[in-house]
């Protein structure tokens, strides 16, 4: 079971650096789609990152077309603040692909046209204009999760001193 979390031309190496943490800790894929807007070897996102890389499941694409091309059979679920209903009103599945766009304008129109019954977004009162990209995939795809019923993922923690 896994999902797959795509960004689209990420932007702020700290933001990729935390959604890494985000996909090791819950089993997801990542897909990096370039152009990207820093080095993969950038110390922010590294640090961002912490010591979950060697978890990370992490596919690298060179541009929106050739991850497409690749992706074809794909579940898509496109994350904008232009879609019409709410990421809770999606059904997710397993292997279902979750595609951000870049942070500081979002997926193309184009691509959103195409898919438009496949958009999501996440409720926000209408003055704000996004949320941060690391904070909206959390949300989405814990939600996800949520509905296949957290799959692999550990449920219960404990107290290391009692």
């Amino acid at each position: 079971m896994s999902l797959h979390i795509v960004l689209v031309e990420p932007e702020i190496p700290q933001n990729t650096g935390n959604i890494s943490r985000t996909c090791a800790a819950t089993g997801s894929v990542l897909h990096l789609v370039g152009p990207l807007g820093f080095s993969i070897d950038d110390k922010h996102l590294k640090r961002a990152g912490l010591d979950y890389w060697s978890l990370l499941d992490i596919r690298h694409y060179d541009n929106l077309a050739v991850f497409l091309e690749k992706n074809q059979e794909a579940r898509m679920h496109f994350l904008t603040t232009k879609a019409a209903r709410n990421y809770a009103q999606a059904e997710y599945r397993d292997g279902d692909y979750l595609v951000f766009g870049k942070e500081t304008r979002g997926l193309p129109e184009a691509l959103l046209h195409a898919h438009y019954d496949r958009c999501v977004r996440i409720p926000m009162i209408s003055e704000a204009r996004s949320l941060n990209l690391s904070n909206a995939v959390a949300i989405v795809c814990y939600e996800a999760l949520r509905q296949l019923d957290f799959p692999g993922l550990a449920e219960e923690g404990h107290l290391r001193e009692y």
